[in-house]
């Protein structure tokens, strides 16, 4: 599963550095996160980042792209140009 910035964001830039994928960028009003880059930091780290450092708690799964454990490894392993 994806995350999704909700819209308490804050726009204190902290997450942006700490995506491994370079999902997320500035929004129009808050930042965002591409569901397509987002591994939850799966095949990188043991928690997402973003979360990690979010002071806000704004980051939350995105219901609407929901995704295995599995499915992420091999998001990751595209992303990383690796075969599955």
């Amino acid at each position: 599963m994806a995350l999704i910035i909700t819209d308490e964001c804050i726009n204190c830039d902290v997450c942006e550095p700490e995506c491994p994928n370079g999902a997320i960028s500035q929004g129009d009003e808050i930042y965002e996160i591409d569901p397509n880059l987002c591994t939850e930091c799966v095949g990188h780290y043991d928690t997402p980042q973003c979360v990690e450092v979010c002071p806000v708690d704004c980051i939350p799964k995105d219901p609407d792209h929901v995704e295995t454990e599995e499915e992420l490894l091999e998001k990751y392993k595209r992303l990383q140009g690796e075969t599955a």
